[in-house]
């Protein structure tokens, strides 16, 4: 199979110990993530060649990160040099009815001051068949918005299989342009669309009628998001699949997830999990992205491929740290139905 490409911005976490709000914390645990990492380790995890794109600082930090790809098994031979720091974002991990919260230390990262032209991207793609980016990257700085394009362009030339996770985030869109603008130009060329009611509503104004995600989070339904879908789909027409998680917040500790995915012609609808004892949420839809993507690249029908991802991010839930780490066999085993969790002996 031909490679697997993601490009964005891999960033330092520092989180408090176990639920430790920031101002009782005396240490931070250090991890590496980010969107676009996340999803690659993934993909990595099951079997597929991957390479991740970024730019990175020359220090021992960047390094570091450099070094936690390698380990994951992702390839990093296009990864670009320069820049003073890596972007660094905290995180203070809620529960039950407090919220995680993330603070953010990324202005000037290396990322944020890459330029159209540092990357060549032809030579990037000449050996891959499918290329993923998100809306965070394009969040961060006009020139990784325009560095995007000029990948999104380059692999639409070179017929690559395109894909995005819209991935609002309000706290990011600080340099002057409005999302609607970016993304939207950004979003014609993909081929599979994942978003949120969120996503869709902040970038473009699409929403589902009725909906309040705040107070009904937990009595989503399919139905609720197929106008969703066929609005994105009228407004994107060249998109395949138009996708999105369906994440019930009872709490900070318990939710419920699953996931609907629209063809154009028919909408596929996976089981729903109960999350109930959430280790680490932070990285569930890359998880779901990750996964969506190998079942795609998989398995010959697409509610094989929904289910694949919903079940993959399900247990992403029970793993530390921003990237899922799990096998393929661990997440066809809860396909199956096997949700015990008993030992492996």
């Amino acid at each position: 199979m031909k490679k697997i490409v993601c490009f964005g911005e891999i960033m330092l976490r520092l989180a408090p110990k176990g639920h430790l709000r920031f101002s009782q914390a005396t240490e931070f645990e250090v991890i590496y993530g980010g969107g676009e990492s996340n999803v690659a380790v993934s993909l990595s995890n099951y079997g597929l060649p991957v390479e991740f794109v970024t730019r990175l600082p020359q220090n021992d930090i960047g390094h570091c990160a450099l070094m936690e790809m390698r380990k994951r098994g992702v390839g990093t031979n296009h990864i670009v040099y320069g820049g003073e720091r890596l972007g660094i974002y905290f995180l203070e991990t809620g529960a039950v009815s407090r919220g995680s919260k993330v603070v953010y230390d990324r202005a000037h990262s290396a990322m944020s001051a890459i330029e159209k032209g540092m990357i060549n991207w032809e030579e990037v793609f000449k050996d891959a068949h499918w290329f993923h980016w998100t809306g965070i990257t394009p969040a961060i700085s006009q020139g990784a918005a325009d560095a995007c394009l000029e990948a999104v362009e380059t692999a639409s030339r070179m017929g690559l299989t395109i894909s995005t996770d819209l991935n609002y985030r309000a706290k990011l869109w600080k340099y002057g342009k409005e999302p609607e603008a970016v993304m939207t130009r950004l979003v014609s060329y993909c081929d599979i669309i994942l978003g949120n009611e969120e996503d869709a509503q902040k970038h473009f104004g699409i929403h589902p009628e009725g909906l309040n995600v705040h107070t009904q989070g937990h009595d989503v339904t399919a139905e609720a998001f197929l106008s969703v879908c066929k609005q994105m789909m009228k407004k994107f027409p060249r998109a395949k699949k138009v996708i999105t998680t369906l994440r019930g917040s009872i709490s900070a500790s318990h939710n419920t997830w699953a996931g609907v995915m629209y063809d154009g012609e028919q909408m596929y609808k996976s089981p729903t999990y109960q999350i109930t004892h959430i280790v680490d949420r932070v990285g569930g839809g890359d998880s779901f992205m990750g996964g969506l993507i190998y079942g795609l690249n998989t398995y010959a029908d697409n509610q094989q491929a929904l289910n694949f991802a919903v079940a993959a991010s399900c247990l992403k839930h029970t793993i530390y740290g921003d990237a899922n780490q799990v096998t393929v066999e661990e997440v066809e085993k809860l396909m199956g139905g096997d949700a015990s969790g008993r030992v492996a002996r």
